[in-house]
């Protein structure tokens, strides 16, 4: 019992971490607030810092991906127990993003700027629109199992944990990734785009890009349902494909 409760605090744990990292993440990049921001004005080296944010950038997604693969759960759950492995991954996520903030070097150089008023809100509302849409997804895959919350409580209850499988929620039978829709919003909605938010917004663009085809690979794998919902609902863009309507969408998507 005392190992029950001890997993569940730790994945209480990760999770909070990851809540308050994510939170922070999103003010520092929609400039709300906190100082510095990713628009804050560059004082170093631009080569440097450009340096130091490129490598900032790759740990997270080095580590985003690898932790996600099915091969590497395999290696890992031979060292931590497979109930905290979820758990595991969010507070590896929580503390690289956690350094991605802190740690990241002002830029500087602003490439546009909106100055009407009217626009600047606009974009802001888009702004939070994008991220709004990234807190609904989880919900509607289960946002308890995204975080190992799940995880660590049925361990705690003594039942055997299952994966939610196909689910069939409102988001997903519209694009096959609204997380990351929200995602690309939520970087690319700026009144001011400095040469900083410009790295920023790419990489993560090109994370997603090269991410979410990784894991389309591995539902194909793991759910043979996965190749007809590929077929009949777009990846991205609503509309984008014309092809008959599905009910059903992956919990992990």
């Amino acid at each position: 019992m005392i190992a029950r409760t001890t997993i569940l605090i730790y994945g209480l744990i990760s999770y909070a971490l990851a809540v308050a990292s994510l939170g922070y993440a999103i003010l520092f990049v929609g400039n709300v607030g906190v100082s510095p921001s990713l628009d804050t004005v560059r004082q170093t080296d631009p080569w440097s810092a450009l340096l130091i944010d490129l490598g900032l950038l790759a740990a997270f997604a080095i580590q985003h991906s690898v932790m996600a693969r099915p091969a590497f759960k395999r290696l890992w759950t031979r060292v931590v127990p497979a109930a905290a492995e979820r758990s595991t991954y969010v507070l590896a996520s929580g503390l690289l993003l956690g350094a991605l903030v802190y740690f990241w070097q002002p830029l500087g150089g602003v490439l546009w700027q909106f100055e009407a008023e009217a626009a600047i809100v606009a974009l802001y509302a888009l702004f939070a629109m994008g991220w709004a849409l990234v807190l609904v997804s989880t919900f509607q895959i289960d946002h308890f199992d995204l975080f190992g919350l799940r995880q660590v409580w049925l361990h705690f209850r003594g039942e055997a944990y299952r994966p939610r499988g196909f689910v069939k929620p409102f988001l997903y039978r519209y694009v096959r990734h609204p997380l990351y829709v929200g995602l690309l919003i939520g970087i690319w909605a700026a009144p001011t785009m400095t040469v900083a938010h410009l790295v920023f917004a790419a990489m993560c663009t090109a994370y997603i890009a090269i991410g979410s085809r990784l894991e389309e690979r591995d539902l194909e794998a793991a759910l043979p349902e996965y190749a007809e919902y590929k077929k009949a609902v777009p990846m991205f863009l609503p509309g984008a494909e014309k092809k008959p309507a599905v009910e059903s969408a992956p919990v992990n998507a």
